[in-house]
C-alpha cells in the first residue's frame, strides 16, 4: 500500500535522513514542501505528516514566516486523527501548536551523541517500544528503562507538555524527549533522522569551536551503524501508522 506523507523542511542542511531511505523501503510515498524557498504550508495533510528540525526558535515568527502556517497544520492534523511526528523543531512547533511551552534551554545546548531514557508509558507505545532495547526484564524485578543513544542538536526545550500528552522518553539534561499526544501524534527532542553526514554539518557550521566540533561529529560517525539499527525501527513503525490510514 502507499500512501503519500506531507514532510515540512524547514532547511536544507535538515533534510529527511535516514528517514528518506526508511520510508521508501516500508511503503510510504513522501511529498516534501520547503517553505525557506517560498513554497506554502497546505492547509491539511490528510496522508500523515512529519515536520522536520532546523535552526529556527519555535516562536520566531518575525525570521521564519511560515511557522505560523506550520503550528496550525499541525494543531489541525493532530485533532485530525492522522499520523503525526514532530523532530526536534517539529516537535516544539507541535508543542506550542497544542498548548504547551517552548523555551531556551536553561541547562544549555544538548548537542552531540546522547542518552535518553524510555519510561514505563514507552513499553506499549506503537512508536517507542519499536528501537531494540526499550525495556528489558531485571530478574523477578520490574521492567528497567535502557538508555538508547541519539543524536542531538538544539537549543530550545520543551517545558511543558500540552494537555492529556503522555511522556514517553527522558534524558539528564532535559526531562521531556519524546511524548504521545492522543493515538496518533508523536514528538521527539531528539534527531532520528540524523546520519553523521548531517551531523557533520551541522556541527561545522561555525557555532561550535572546530575542536569541539571534530570530537562530537567522530562520536556520532562511530556509532552510525547502531543508530541505524535503533532509530530504523521507530521509521517503519511510523510508517505502518500512516500505511493504515
Amino acid at each position: 500500500m502507499d500512501e503519500r506523507l506531507l514532510v515540512i523542511e524547514h532547511e536544507a542542511e535538515a533534510g529527511l535522513g535516514y528517514f528518506a531511505g526508511w520510508l521508501e523501503a516500508a511503503g510510504v510515498a513522501v511529498e516534501v514542501v520547503r517553505p525557506y524557498k517560498g513554497e506554502a504550508v497546505p492547509a491539511t495533510a490528510g496522508g500523515g505528516l512529519l515536520v522536520l528540525g532546523g535552526a529556527a526558535a519555535a516562536w520566531d515568527d518575525e525570521g521564519y514566516p511560515w511557522l505560523p502556517a506550520t503550528r496550525d497544520l499541525l494543531a489541525r492534523a493532530v485533532d485530525g486523527g492522522v499520523p503525526v511526528l514532530g523532530i526536534c523543531l517539529g516537535a516544539q512547533l507541535m508543542t506550542l501548536a497544542c498548548g504547551g511551552t517552548v523555551e531556551r534551554g536553561d541547562a544549555g545546548p544538548e548537542i552531540g551523541l546522547c542518552e535518553i531514557e524510555p519510561l514505563p508509558e514507552a513499553a506499549d507505545d506503537p512508536l517507542l517500544s519499536a528501537p531494540p532495547g526499550g525495556t528489558v526484564p531485571l530478574r523477578s524485578e520490574p521492567l528497567r528503562s535502557v538508555p538508547l543513544r541519539t543524536v542531538q542538536y538544539h537549543y530550545d526545550a520543551m517545558t511543558t507538555l500540552p494537555p492529556g500528552a503522555v511522556r514517553l522518553a527522558t534524558g539528564a539534561r532535559y526531562a521531556n524527549q519524546a511524548y504521545r499526544l492522543g493515538d496518533h501524534a508523536w514528538a521527539v527532542q531528539f534527531h532520528p533522522e540524523a546520519t553523521p553526514e548531517i551531523f557533520a554539518s551541522w556541527a561545522g557550521s561555525g557555532e561550535l569551536a572546530p575542536d569541539t566540533a571534530a570530537e562530537l561529529t567522530t562520536q556520532v560517525t562511530a556509532a552510525g551503524r547502531e543508530l541505524e539499527q535503533t532509530w530504523r525501527p521507530l521509521a517503519e513503525a511510523f510508517a505502518a501508522q500512516v500505511t493504515r490510514l
